[in-house]
C-alpha cells in the first residue's frame, strides 16, 4: 500500500474500481444488450431482490488467462455477478452472467465464483438462483473453462434436494452450459429472447442436413411446450424475475425446513356447494379438474408448473389454510386424463421435488389408465410410468389422494393409492375404482353369455348396468379399507384442511440405504 495516500484517496479509489465493475463491458454493449427490452445483468438482480438487500461477492476478481492477448483485455469480476440478498425476506443466493463481457462465456474464474455460492447456499440452507445468459464456454481458456462447467454441474448435484435451485434462461444458453440448469429444479425462459440447446442450428445444418431457426430448436416456446425442459415461458425479463420471487413463496429455504404458511383470509371450513355440480354423472363426458382446484385452494389460488407441457396430467402449488402444498391431478379434458410418457415424467419428477422438501402433496385422480399405442409402448412407457410409481411410493411427505372419478387398472395403483402409503384416501360419490370400465370388463367376462343371447346388445347393456352398479362405484375400495371416507363433493376443502391438520407430526422413511435405483 503506498503510505503517501491518504484514506480519502484510498476510499476514492474503491470508488472508481466499483464503478469500472458497475459499468460492465461498456456503454456500446450495455446498449447493444438493452436493445428489445432486455435488462442488464444488475437490473435484473434489483427486480430479482427485496431493495437494498443485495451483497456482492468477489466483484474484483479477473480472469487469469495469457493466451491469444487475453491479458489485455479484463473486466472486474469477468462477466459474472454473484452474492445474496432477500426475497420476501429469505435470504438466497444468486449469480447473473453479464453478456456484456465477453458474451457471458464461462471462463476458469467465473466458475469459482459461482461455485462459491454454490458452497455456501449448501452450507447455510438457502436457494440458489442462476440468471443465465453466456454463449458458452470461453474458447480462449480450452479445458480450464470446460473443467469450470464440470465443477458448477458437481454442486449442482450435491445441492439438489438441499436447497432449492431455479435457473432463469435470459439470453443463450448452449453446450455444455445447459447442463447445469437441467440438473436444477425450475426452469424459466424468456419468449424471444432466450434459447437453449446442445448443437445449434449450423451445426445440426452441416450434420443432418435440418434447417432450424434457434427459436425453433430451443426457444421458450419449444421447451415448454415440446420437450418440457422449460417449467415456465415468460413474456419478458421482468415477468420472469416476477415469477420467481412468486414460487419461492410456496418452497422452503431447505431440504430441512418445513412447508411455508402464509397468512390467509379464506376460511378454514369453508363449504364450497359448486363442487357437486362440477364432475359429471357421465362418465364420458370430460370437465376442468383445474375448477376443483381453483374451489378448494385458498383464495382460488394455484400456481400451475409446466402449464403448456403434458398437459393431460397438472401439477403446481396452492396452499391450504395458509400451508404450502403441492398438487397432482388427471386431466379429463386432454387424452381423457390418461396417463402418458410424457406426464408420468413431469408428475414424478414434481412429486419428487415436494418429498425431497417437506411439501404435503394433494393427489386429484381421474383417470383410466395409461395411453395405449405402439407409440407409447415403443418408447418405453413401462419404463417412464414406473417412475411416477416410484416417486409416490418412495414419497414419505403427507399424502392425500382424492378420487374424483375414474380410477382404472394400474393407474389406479399408480395415482397415490393407499397400497403406495399414502395417508388419506378419499373418493366422491362418482368414484369409479376397477380393473377397466365397465363395458370392457363385460365384454371380457360376459363374453359368451353375450354371444349366445337371444338379443346380444340387450344383454350386454343390461350386464354393463349390473357390473357398474357392483363395482364401478367408490364403496367395494371402501369395504376393504382402501378407501378411507367417500366424501360430498361440497366438503374436499374442509376435509383436506383437516387431513393435513392431522398429518402435521408425520414420520416416516425408507429402509436405510445409499440410495435407490429410480427407473431412468
Amino acid at each position: 500500500m503506498d503510505i503517501t495516500k491518504s484514506n480519502e484517496d484510498l476510499i476514492s479509489n474503491l470508488r472508481e474500481k466499483n464503478e469500472m465493475a458497475f459499468a460492465g463491458g461498456g456503454e456500446a454493449r450495455v446498449a447493444k444488450h438493452r436493445q428489445g427490452g432486455r435488462l442488464t445483468a444488475r437490473e435484473r438482480l434489483d427486480v430479482l431482490l427485496d431493495p437494498g438487500s443485495f451483497v456482492e461477492l468477489d466483484r474484483f476478481m479477473t480472469h487469469r488467462c495469457n493466451n491469444f492477448e487475453m491479458e489485455k483485455n479484463k473486466f472486474l469480476g469477468d462477466g459474472v455477478i454473484t452474492g445474496y440478498g432477500r426475497i420476501n425476506g429469505k435470504t438466497v443466493y444468486v449469480y447473473s452472467q453479464d453478456f456484456t463481457v465477453f458474451g457471458g462465456s464461462l471462463s476458469g474464474t467465473q466458475a469459482k465464483k459461482i461455485c462459491k455460492i454454490q458452497e455456501m447456499a449448501i452450507k447455510n440452507g438457502a436457494p440458489i438462483i442462476g440468471l443465465n445468459d453466456s454463449g458458452g464456454a470461453r474458447i480462449q481458456e480450452g479445458v480450464e473453462a470446460l473443467g469450470g462447467y464440470a465443477d458448477i454441474f458437481l454442486r449442482n448435484t450435491m445441492a439438489s434436494g438441499t436447497v432449492p435451485q431455479i435457473s432463469a434462461i435470459m439470453g443463450p444458453c448452449a453446450g455444455g452450459a445447459v447442463y447445469s440448469p437441467s440438473i436444477t429444479d425450475f426452469i424459466f425462459m424468456v419468449k424471444d429472447s432466450s434459447y437453449m440447446f446442445v448443437t445449434g442450428p449450423d451445426v445440426i445444418k452441416t450434420v443432418t442436413h435440418e434447417e432450424v431457426t434457434k427459436e425453433e430448436l430451443g426457444g421458450a416456446q419449444t421447451h415448454s411446450t415440446k420437450s418440457g425442459v422449460s417449467h415456465f415461458a415468460c413474456e419478458d425479463d421482468k415477468h420472469c424475475l416476477l415469477m420467481i420471487r412468486e414460487l419461492l413463496n410456496f418452497l422452503p429455504s431447505n431440504n430441512l425446513d418445513e412447508s411455508p404458511v402464509l397468512p390467509t383470509t379464506d376460511k378454514r371450513d369453508r363449504i364450497v356447494e359448486e363442487l357437486n355440480e362440477i364432475v359429471p354423472p357421465n362418465p364420458k363426458k370430460p370437465y376442468d379438474i383445474k375448477e376443483i382446484i381453483n374451489h378448494i385452494v385458498d383464495e382460488g389460488y394455484f400456481l400451475e408448473i409446466h402449464q403448456s407441457y403434458a398437459q393431460n396430467i397438472v401439477v403446481g402449488f396452492g396452499r391450504f389454510n395458509g400451508q404450502s402444498v403441492g398438487i397432482v391431478a388427471n386431466q379429463p379434458q386432454i387424452l381423457a386424463g390418461c396417463l402418458n410418457i410424457e406426464a408420468s415424467i413431469k408428475a414424478a419428477r414434481f412429486v419428487r421435488f415436494c418429498d425431497a422438501f417437506n411439501i404435503p402433496l394433494i393427489t386429484l385422480v381421474d383417470v383410466p389408465g395409461f395411453l395405449p399405442g405402439t407409440d407409447q409402448e415403443w418408447n418405453g412407457i413401462i419404463t417412464h410410468g414406473a417412475k411416477l410409481l416410484y416417486a409416490y411410493a418412495e414419497a414419505t411427505v403427507p399424502k392425500i389422494t382424492l378420487i374424483t372419478r375414474k380410477a382404472y387398472g394400474g393407474a389406479y395403483d399408480v395415482m397415490a393409492s393407499k397400497h403406495l402409503r399414502a395417508d388419506i384416501n378419499m373418493a366422491y360419490p362418482t368414484a369409479e375404482i376397477a380393473v377397466m370400465g365397465p363395458e370392457g370388463a363385460v365384454n371380457i367376462i360376459f363374453r359368451n353369455e353375450i354371444k349366445n343371447a337371444d338379443d346380444p346388445e340387450a344383454e350386454r347393456a343390461r350386464l354393463t348396468a349390473d357390473y357398474q352398479e357392483k363395482f364401478a362405484n367408490p364403496y367395494r375400495a371402501a369395504e376393504l379399507g382402501y378407501v378411507d371416507e367417500v366424501i360430498e363433493p361440497s366438503m374436499t376443502r374442509v376435509r383436506i384442511i383437516q387431513a393435513l391438520e392431522m398429518l402435521r407430526n408425520k414420520r416416516d422413511q425408507m429402509p436405510p440405504k445409499r440410495h435407490g435405483n429410480i427407473p431412468l
